[in-house]
């Protein structure tokens, strides 16, 4: 497989956020909203070009234009989880949302094209199955 390849693959991600100070943030058309200092963990997915969206999400030099950007403004990445291939974005968001702690925070972050209440969860303390890092 020429590295062109894995470059383009697609798949699901989960991202781990850590928001250092309490912050109110717009977000877009959703509106403004207080997020509570503590980690989130975003699910997205990206179907032609996991690397690429990943990177776009990790820059801070970009136009708005996902939920999450406007929360990254504020916010540091602190961990990515990959799955190359996958397309059960939903699925994976469910394990965040079903963990012990997870709040919802905003109605419809991320999840503008499915039936999910939410694509991010908060966690004032990061559960064990989220890592920060590796």
């Amino acid at each position: 497989m020429k590295a062109k390849d894995s470059v383009q693959k697609g798949g699901i991600y989960n991202l781990i956020i850590n928001l250092p100070k309490k912050k109110e943030i717009k977000v877009g058309r959703l509106g403004t909203f207080d997020f509570p200092k503590g980690y989130y963990v975003y699910t997205g997915s990206a179907q032609n070009g996991l690397d690429k969206r990943i990177n776009r999400h990790l820059s801070s030099n970009k136009k708005f234009h996902w939920h999450i950007d406007y929360l990254l403004s504020h916010a540091k990445v602190t961990r990515v989880v990959r799955y190359v291939g996958r397309k059960d974005e939903c699925e994976l968001n469910s394990v965040a949302g079903h963990s012990a702690g997870a709040i919802q925070i905003v109605k419809k972050f991320g999840s503008s094209d499915c039936r999910c209440e939410t694509h991010l969860y908060y966690f004032e303390s990061l559960p064990s199955h989220f890592p920060e890092s590796c």
